[in-house]
């Protein structure tokens, strides 16, 4: 660790302005952006960036690096300026375009679309949780890979976050973990101008943010005056040297600093400065160039000198790597893996399989036995849950906790923080080199939506498991009855929820999860007990990677109607079909276990599945009926719930809300009445 440093001169200063200078351009040729945050911010990210941080432009994805999150994402054009000057892949050009379609240079970071950026930020309060689970997928990695003289996993995860990060929610949740893990590589730095977009944060926020991060068990330290680069430095310097607790550097800043008609006001925010007061921002910086967007050669100089230690940083690590796998066989070969993204050979072979004899199984059960059986064979999957891993069966046995003492347990207790288990999911996905899950009860998927929308953008691999999925949850009523969940998660882009109809479709469904890097996978599965269905043994695994298919065929040459279901009324599908095949009707059963990938397979699949010309359709699923009418279509029925639960047996539910075979061998008569007259 860098404890010295050589003194700040004026060129430092002058690259400090160059990074004002281009935020204020950029937000001028936008017109549109928030300046404030880079004019009183610039100092302490140049700082870090300068003297502190270990990364490389070259190569962003240098597996060893330190992280750099922008919590307060708003302030995005301070990034962009900062990746330019240090030479990332972003040119000029881009800043010019900051804002515009296609550019490089959104509004907020956008995790995967430029390079140097580490997450995708903007909802206030995620980067920084997302920041805690990057310092825990170092920890962990740490822990499982380094060895005496072999420090291969050896970095810091830093933060920028502003006032509107520390009144979130989640941004307390996650601090709050933090502190109890003693996650001593995580460093953040707080931003506090006492502005909020719609004024004085003393409106709304008077808590003693001291006192409430060293309550949580974190380090503190203040810098008094923002702008003093050695003050920004020594505050750096002093917290890295503490042990066994997270640090957070308060420096004050000046919201808009330099301009004098809106610094320190929320006028500073959101908006651009304008013409004249941009003008006159610059000449307090003593900045003389007329020309927008410019950068004196001398900064770009000075700023270069900077790369020479970090290449060289780098160039030692891969020496290091590759002695390391030379003289650890079996680490090495699995530390190749985490450096690839790669699965390990055979990992999915003791996933389990049931026969149509076997006992019945919850599906949430059959998840717990897919986790333990690719546990088996991948050791840096892990995850938990959010204080019911009992309940979710998220628990990898035989395996140990992640705590302060044991960095290598790969079960993690987030306890009852739901939003920030989402939000620490997504930073130690986006941090590489782990394969995650969480859980928790459906119904509270409510919590880390935010979480799920974000993973779901970032295109990052989270397994969420989520169980007690309906309202076969039974006496504990409404408040824990999922009715609206399905089709809530169904509708964010790119996340795939899957409902598996029994354990083999379970099994499947962690497959599916395990082997598709580019996309969460959200699991919904039962508290009560299911069969095992004819033949998932040998049809699951295709079927459910499909998201739909054939699970039972029709008796006869020709089909009368079609039922349709997920998860848990698969097999009460099933029974109507049988009972409707002893009046001689024929009746195809499909179960579709993710609309999402149902929806992407060609069309010719699909209507091999749901083939046009059978009008007569019921779809069965214990939720709102909201997006089915794809499936079912204008003659179809279906047999849902469009109301809240209630407190009783599950039995009783089921009856009294209508999932019996006698009311689907209704539906299924209705909708061939429906086919037949139109």
């Amino acid at each position: 660790m860098q404890d010295h440093f050589e003194a700040f001169s004026p060129m430092d200063e002058l690259v400090v302005n160059t990074l004002r200078t281009l935020s204020i351009d950029g937000i001028e040729a936008a017109n549109s952006g928030h300046p404030g945050l880079p004019m009183g911010a610039a100092p302490m990210v140049y700082v870090l960036f300068s003297r502190f941080l270990k990364h490389q432009p070259k190569n962003p994805a240098w597996f060893n690096r330190d992280r750099f999150v922008l919590s307060a994402g708003h302030g995005s054009m301070l990034l962009y300026s900062l990746l330019h000057l240090f030479s990332y892949d972003l040119s000029l050009e881009e800043l010019k375009r900051f804002r515009q379609w296609d550019s490089k240079t959104p509004g907020h970071p956008e995790y995967g679309h430029t390079p140097g950026v580490e997450l995708t930020t903007g909802p206030l309060g995620q980067g920084i949780a997302s920041a805690v689970g990057m310092a825990m997928a170092e920890q962990f990695l740490a822990a499982r890979f380094n060895r005496p003289g072999y420090s291969i996993i050896d970095h810091y995860t830093y933060a920028l976050v502003g006032d509107g990060d520390l009144m979130e929610g989640v941004s307390y949740e996650a601090a709050s973990f933090a502190g109890h893990q003693k996650l001593d590589k995580l460093v953040v730095l707080y931003d506090s101008n006492d502005i909020s977009l719609d004024g004085p944060t003393t409106r709304a926020f008077t808590e003693n943010v001291e006192l409430r991060f060293k309550a949580a068990g974190w380090h503190y330290e203040r810098v008094d005056d923002g702008n003093s680069l050695e003050e920004i430095a020594n505050a750096i310097a002093r917290a890295k040297r503490v042990q066994g607790q997270p640090k957070i550097i308060e420096v004050r800043t000046t919201i808009g600093y330099g301009s004098p008609g809106k610094q320190g006001t929320s006028k500073a925010h959101g908006s651009p400065l304008g013409t004249e007061e941009a003008r006159l921002a610059k000449a307090t910086y003593d900045w003389h160039h007329q020309e927008a967007f410019y950068v004196p050669e001398e900064v770009k100089a000075h700023v270069a000198a900077i790369f020479t230690p970090q290449t060289e940083k780098e160039t030692q690590w891969n020496e290091t790597v590759d002695r390391y796998i030379h003289t650890f066989k079996e680490e090495g070969v699995e530390f190749a893996d985490v450096l690839g993204g790669a699965l390990p050979a055979a990992w999915d072979q003791d996933l389990p399989r049931y026969l149509d004899h076997d006992k019945e199984l919850a599906t949430r059960q059959a998840s717990g036995q897919s986790i333990n059986a690719l546990a088996k064979h991948i050791p840096n999957f892990l995850g938990g849950s959010a204080d019911l891993a009992s309940s979710n069966e998220t628990t990898i046995q035989g395996d140990g906790v992640f705590d302060p003492e044991t960095r290598s347990g790969r079960n993690f207790w987030f306890g009852v923080r739901e939003h920030a288990m989402g939000a620490m999911l997504n930073g130690m996905a986006a941090h590489g080199g782990v394969h995650v899950y969480g859980g928790t009860f459906m119904v509270f998927s409510d919590y880390l939506r935010p979480s799920i929308r974000l993973a779901s953008l970032m295109k990052l691999p989270v397994v969420y498991v989520f169980t007690h999925d309906s309202i076969g949850v039974g006496e504990d009523g409404p408040t824990h009855q999922p009715v609206e969940h399905l089709a809530a998660l169904r509708a964010i882009p790119n996340l795939i929820t899957m409902r598996p109809a029994d354990a083999n479709e379970t099994s499947a469904a962690w497959h599916y999860a395990l082997s598709h890097r580019d996309r969460p996978v959200a699991l919904a599965l039962t508290r009560q007990k299911l069969p095992i269905l004819p033949a998932t043994e040998t049809t699951a695994m295709d079927g459910v990677s499909k998201g739909g298919y054939i699970l039972a065929k029709e008796a006869k040459d020709h089909i009368d109607a079609i039922l349709i279901a997920t998860g848990s009324e698969v097999s009460l599908a099933l029974d109507a079909k049988r009972e409707l095949e002893k009046e001689g009707y024929s009746i195809r059963l499909v179960s579709i276990p993710s609309f999402r990938l149902f929806d992407e397979q060609e069309e010719s699949y699909r209507a091999l599945i749901l083939p046009t010309t059978v009008k007569a359709r019921i779809g069965v699923e214990m939720a709102v009926p909201f997006g089915w009418h794809q499936y079912i279509g204008d003659h179809g029925v279906m047999v849902s719930i469009d109301h809240f639960g209630a407190s009783a047996p599950a039995g009783d539910l089921m009856k009294h809300f209508g999932f019996t075979v006698e009311h689907v061998v209704s539906a299924v008569k209705k909708s061939m009445e429906r086919s037949a007259q139109a």
